[in-house]
């Protein structure tokens, strides 16, 4: 018997009906999973990819180092199943809402995810926190505790290879808590880790020609991508961007541009860019302008990769004017 169109059409409709109702029950039972910040939510995102999309708690352009938690954002932690966070290093304001919010969730910390390159803040010299009087110096409290003996720089995802170790971790989380997805997940890690492979030669390759080029940041943010491509970062104008640095520590700092012929110092999008200007005023170098925490990229599985080329790509631009 031959088929027609219309006959096919109908035999098809059961299977399609199954597939639909499949496909929400997957979407229904997607746990519901937050994050902290974009970083982190990237790669979330990614490996949750096919079974469901996690909440953000930092939103646009807010810097975990100021954020105070809303109402949505409690009532998110209330609810959730797995929730995801690098640490009270770096997400300070979240410490005692999970304690108190959190109780219902796995709360994976990835700074202590297996295989981490972890680094310790520096202080002295040209990173030595501020502290001449004009305003008080970061503490604890601040997010960035850099007295204690275990403390370390938290902005762990600036190397593409700690990337991949969290989401290893990520990925082990979520199976755990949701294994009815496991292999999507399993599937999604391999992916992403063939990326952030890809992503890391990338980045070598674009910042090679200025790698050796000193330059200097709003914050030290950034020793991670550092170590990894063999860039230069002579300095920071402040260790911690919660600490607005005093007229000597910005005197201090614009001597070492001119002695060191930094080429380049850069701000970031969500703290003071005057002090910049003050900075490199009556010397040869640029200003530019660095996002290690995404302020101005949209949420979402590529971010990441828009975040760390983004960076390359300032480095390069700034760091050339001067070749």
């Amino acid at each position: 018997m031959k088929l027609t169109g219309a006959i096919l059409a109908r035999l098809m409709l059961p299977f399609a009906a199954t597939l639909l109702v499949a496909g929400t029950a997957a979407a229904d039972d997607a746990p519901d999973v937050v994050v902290s910040i974009k970083p982190i939510h990237s790669l979330v995102a990614a490996i949750m990819d096919g079974v469901g999309a996690p909440k953000l708690i930092v939103e646009g352009a807010s810097s975990p180092h100021t954020y105070s938690l809303k109402p949505s954002n409690a009532s998110a932690l209330e609810s959730a199943k797995v929730i995801f966070w690098v640490g009270p290093g770096m997400e300070a304001f979240l410490e005692k809402p999970l304690s108190a919010l959190g109780n219902n969730a796995v709360i994976a910390e990835l700074d202590k995810a297996p295989g981490l390159t972890k680094l310790r803040y520096r202080e002295g010299g040209a990173f030595e926190a501020d502290n001449d009087g004009d305003e008080p110096s970061a503490t604890a409290s601040d997010g960035h505790d850099h007295g204690g003996l275990d403390a370390f720089d938290t902005h762990l995802w600036l190397d593409p290879m700690n990337a991949k170790a969290m989401a290893t971790e990520i990925t082990t989380t979520l199976v755990a808590a949701d294994p009815a997805n496991a292999l999507t997940y399993q599937s999604n890690q391999k992916t992403l880790d063939d990326k952030l492979d890809a992503l890391d030669a990338e980045i070598a390759a674009t910042v090679a020609p200025v790698k050796e080029k000193p330059f200097v940041v709003f914050h030290d943010a950034y020793q991670y991508f550092e170590r990894r491509y063999g860039v230069h970062v002579a300095g920071s104008i402040t260790v911690s961007p919660e600490t607005i640095p005093g007229a000597a520590r910005v005197s201090e700092i614009h001597d070492k541009v001119s002695t060191l012929g930094a080429t380049c110092v850069f701000a970031e999008p969500q703290f003071e860019p005057r002090l910049i200007n003050v900075v490199i005023e009556g010397t040869e170098a640029k200003s530019g302008v660095l996002d290690p925490e995404a302020a101005t990229l949209k949420e979402g599985p590529d971010l990441y990769f828009d975040l760390m080329h983004g960076i390359a790509a300032s480095l390069k631009t700034c760091l050339s004017q001067n070749s």
